[in-house]
């Protein structure tokens, strides 16, 4: 499944030319709205888009046509932003589900096991092919109406070709998964047709369920052997993938999307699974990204490693980004505009088997990192819950498949098979599968503030960067110490080196201080800062601050505290109400704000800055102090 996160999409109407809407979902369910911010629905009374109301109050409400077109005014009094009822938008996504569930499995299958990731110990249901030679069925499809200059040959080329960087494509499917998974899967694909379809373009936009069988009645009468498509003499076609003329449209049928559908084609065979994603309208827009994550879906039965938010099994609709852009099979087939698409990551790599030798990085030493070593995983395991909880380490430096990455370094994955992308919480209960540690601590990816951004992967590091005093910390989800310590990072490349095991207690202390008895301005965005400058070799172990503020109302006062490289950590947020004069004492053992500013620097200039944000009631900075243990 690919999905969509807000971003202004082009839809096609009957009537009254293309339209733009900002899309929230992906196949299994999705709401779009106007630019403004109103829902809408695909009126076919209407030959376009209407706005959106709902049929009344209650879990289960739906969307219903106000019968006004988007070109027109909103009707009076209608609300931005609405949405339908979590009851109703969970029973279409859990059937929709089963229908991307082999029947014969579907009947042992727990439903709520339907909106997890991996119900199969971290990966889908369904036959796996990961290995060999597998030969996939690629049908070309044209609409009534719809033109595409894309030719058969174009397709193959961009499937299979061995040195394919058309368009800026970074290579081709076939050399994609030959590449992730160390030459023991080598896919290819027979390109054929492309079939005239009976119905629009844009019938097949607003239903479900048309355009796969079509497109493969159409191969059957084409005379096409689909025998010669089952690796392993299943009586199944091992992919089948349908290829439509023009842009992608993310709606109904045209919605890029894995599923299954069951026919008898002849000679003993059926289909079972199959992928639906668009050729594009000239050779210049055909990318490989999309294909990629759906054909891991068909073929390793990989789960997304994004939250879907609207299955809303946490009882909510708040939507993450799971693994972000750091996964083909989370937002990263998107990269380069899908030619450069991510790699697929070493928790996924792993759990087909495309790891021949797993390195126990549990035993104190140096570690050598290598990018683009999709053979090996670096892994610390949980020894009470084996083989289901461990931490896996990796390069991923902006070189070769990671060039589009937006952070570059050493990626450190917290997994759990059992867990699952609609869980942000990262609590005993509710976790991802697949979390990136980010070393800026902010969380962007489990917030949905981003889908990663240059602070996420850790970059060179002399003390200790992860630890179970760092921030994020490297404890198991039960918040049990992992051990897990890892320092001395090198500089982003072709190798990063790392040691783990605990650094010995030794460095020295630095401290300073400072009394500047300065007033702090009110309602003043720029406030009071002062510096103290610390001088000391190595990096920062521990840290401990103190700090006296006399106040009459520390509920107005903000207070951060930045490190020499520009590292900030918030310690006070206009907390406390009235209470009278702040006195602070924080050190860096978590949960501390101060975890963040562990690993960097000492030497150099330590900021604190304070902001009043109401008046009257000037307050003064009396006095602060550090005390900082460098790393041994």
């Amino acid at each position: 499944m690919s999905a969509i996160f807000g971003e202004i999409l082009t839809f096609t109407q009957q009537h009254g030319g293309d339209v733009a809407l900002a899309t929230i979902g992906d196949d299994k369910y999705a709401r779009y709205e106007t630019v403004d911010g109103f829902s809408v629905v695909y009126d076919e009374s209407r030959e376009g888009y209407c706005y959106a109301d709902v049929d009344g109050p209650g879990p289960g409400r739906r969307f219903r046509s106000t019968g006004v077109r988007i070109s027109e005014r909103p009707p009076k009094g209608l609300r931005r932003h609405l949405k339908e009822g979590q009851e109703y938008r969970r029973l279409l996504v859990k059937q929709r589900s089963e229908r991307a569930v082999p029947q014969d499995q579907l009947e042992a299958l727990d439903p709520d096991g339907l909106f997890t990731f991996g119900a199969n110990r971290g990966l889908l249901l369904g036959d796996r092919l990961s290995e060999g030679d597998v030969q996939g069925l690629t049908i070309l499809v044209t609409f009534p109406g719809t033109s595409t200059t894309v030719t058969p040959a174009d397709v193959d080329a961009m499937l299979n070709g061995p040195d394919y960087h058309a368009n800026g494509n970074h290579c081709s499917v076939r050399e994609f998964f030959r590449a992730m998974s160390s030459d023991r899967l080598r896919f290819g694909n027979t390109v054929v047709g492309p079939f005239r379809m009976s119905r629009s373009r844009l019938t097949y936009a607003n239903n479900e369920g048309l355009l796969a069988p079509e497109a493969i009645a159409a191969a059957v009468d084409a005379g096409v052997d689909f025998s010669r498509f089952d690796s392993q003499g299943r009586g199944i076609v091992d992919s089948i993938c349908v290829l439509y003329a023009g842009p992608t449209e993310f709606a109904g049928d045209l919605w890029p999307h894995s599923t299954v559908f069951s026919r008898d084609v002849g000679q003993g065979m059926r289909t079972q699974f199959h992928t639906v994603t668009s050729m594009g309208r000239t050779p210049a827009e055909q990318s490989i990204g999309t294909f990629c994550h759906e054909s891991g879906h068909l073929l390793c039965r990989w789960p997304d490693l994004y939250d879907y938010g609207t299955i809303e099994r946490e009882g909510d609709d708040f939507t993450s980004a799971g693994l972000g852009s750091y996964c083909v099979m989370g937002a990263g087939n998107h990269l380069g505009n899908g030619r450069k698409p991510s790699p697929v990551c070493v928790y996924l790599r792993r759990l087909v088997g495309w790891c021949a030798t797993d390195v126990d990085i549990a035993t104190p030493g140096t570690y050598q990192a290598e990018h683009a070593d999709y053979d090996t995983a670096l892994i610390y395991q949980n020894p009470d819950r084996e083989d289901a909880e461990y931490y896996l380490v990796e390069n991923r430096s902006r070189i070769d498949f990671d060039e589009k990455l937006t952070s570059g370094g050493l990626a450190v994955y917290h997994c759990d098979i059992k867990g699952s992308n609609e869980f942000q919480q990262g609590s005993l209960l509710h976790h991802y599968q697949c979390a990136l540690l980010q070393a800026d601590g902010h969380l962007d990816l489990e917030t949905n503030a981003n889908q990663g951004d240059g602070g996420d992967l850790y970059g060179p590091t002399e003390g200790t960067a992860v630890s179970h005093s760092s921030r994020p910390a490297s404890t198991w989800w039960d918040g049990g110490e992992s051990g897990l310590t890892i320092s001395g990072i090198g500089a982003p490349g072709p190798v990063i080196s790392f040691r783990t095991g605990e650094q010995s207690p030794g460095g020295a202390a630095v401290s300073g201080s400072s009394a500047p008895q300065a007033l702090i301005p009110e309602l003043d965005p720029g406030g009071l800062t002062d510096a103290i400058t610390l001088q000391g070799a190595g990096t920062v172990r521990e840290l401990a601050v103190s700090i006296d503020i006399e106040h009459p109302r520390i509920g107005d006062l903000r207070v951060v505290l930045m490190n020499p490289s520009g590292r900030r950590a918030v310690l006070h947020n206009r907390s406390g109400g009235n209470t009278k004069n702040l006195l602070l004492k924080l050190d860096s053992r978590p949960p501390s704000a101060l975890a963040p500013l562990t690993g960097d620097a000492v030497t150099g200039s330590w900021k604190l800055k304070i902001t009043d944000s109401a008046q009257p009631g000037a307050g003064t900075l009396r006095r602060w102090e550090l005390k900082v243990r460098t790393a041994g």
